[in-house]
């Protein structure tokens, strides 16, 4: 754990009552979460995110290697992941910054996840040949290219990285800094000046999610697509410019509830599964990000099922809107 930056007594004079503005992850258990979801959204079982054969062994794929993130995780020594020095959290924390950006130099030992992370995935019984030719692939990067891939996936641009291989560089990026936000303490992060990026990181955020339970219930967190921690941000405002004078929800009701309904098998828990996901848009900045509620599937995992609702991204884009930040397991290549 990180050395505590807050004085005693400023946690004591904090609010304990109010709505948590962070959540900050524990690798293992998120990952497994994820790859659950990822089972369940491939298989059709969640009602309102029809699912095609196609997008479905995609799914299962993604699911394998977020498998592999949590097992990494867990095998890591206690040792193997430091947060930066102490100094340069008291700073970032003063000037309201991240305190382990994606923007400053990457622990070394990231390379080492991503040697385990295709070690692993090597060992799949029933590994397709086309993961076999990548995971070659990405064994043949030399330093200089693998870290090229590694800075393009953190600035999200898909023209510099091969579509192919960034979800597999991703994954490695996100097992460092998920496990590195699981060793801070949320009273030690700061509130940035901006709500859309995220305080822990720095990172965009790649969906979010209306949560129950607790102090949380009903609230909306964005959930960041690194480092998985979750933050804060009041409803109906957007999560790209802030502004909440023209916020709208979009969901797959509009194309075709009947053909909806024949796509995706009614097993899942949802209450209303055309309220499960919906697409965020904001007149202002044209963008959109979407919110996946968890009243009505207590299952929802926002990168997961982000990444399985392609459906609705098609919906929304036709519309004129743009997709306001990426998901890190899924890219397209330049050509596309």
């Amino acid at each position: 754990m990180v050395q505590r930056i807050l004085e005693a007594g400023d946690i004591e004079s904090l609010d304990h009552n109010a709505i948590p503005r962070l959540l900050l992850p524990q690798a293992a258990s998120a990952f497994a979460a994820r790859a659950a979801r990822l089972r369940q959204l491939a298989g059709g079982a969640v009602g309102g995110t029809p699912v095609d054969a196609t997008l479905g062994g995609y799914l299962l794929l993604m699911a394998a290697l977020v498998d592999a993130q949590a097992a990494v995780s867990v095998a890591l020594p206690r040792d193997a992941v430091t947060l930066p020095p102490l100094a340069d959290m008291q700073q970032a924390l003063a000037h309201r910054m991240p305190l382990i950006p994606v923007g400053g130099e990457r622990d070394p030992v990231w390379r080492r996840i991503f040697s385990s992370l295709l070690d692993r995935l090597d060992s799949l019984a029933a590994a397709p040949p086309q993961l076999s030719a990548v995971l070659g692939e990405l064994r043949g990067l030399d330093a200089a290219a693998l870290d090229a891939c590694a800075d393009a996936v953190l600035a999200q641009d898909g023209a510099a990285v091969n579509a192919l291989h960034a979800p597999f560089v991703a994954a490695a990026l996100q097992v460092l800094w998920t496990v590195q936000a699981g060793m801070l303490h949320q009273l030690d992060v700061p509130v940035l000046e901006t709500g859309t990026l995220c305080p822990v990181c720095g990172s965009h955020p790649v969906a979010s999610a209306i949560r129950i339970g607790g102090q949380s219930q009903g609230y909306r967190y964005l959930q960041c697509g690194i480092c998985t921690s979750e933050w804060h941000m009041v409803r109906v405002k957007c999560s790209t410019c802030e502004s909440n004078s023209q916020i709208a929800y979009r969901s797959l009701d509009a194309i075709d509830a009947a053909a909806l309904a024949q796509t995706a098998k009614p097993r899942s828990k949802a209450n209303d599964p055309k309220k499960v996901a919906r697409a965020e848009t904001c007149e202002d900045c044209h963008s959109y990000r979407k919110i996946f509620n968890q009243e009505h599937d207590y299952y929802i995992e926002p990168l997961a099922d982000d990444l399985a609702s392609l459906t609705l991204d098609l919906l929304v884009s036709a519309a004129g809107y743009d997709r306001a930040s990426g998901n890190p397991l899924l890219w397209f290549s330049a050509q596309a």
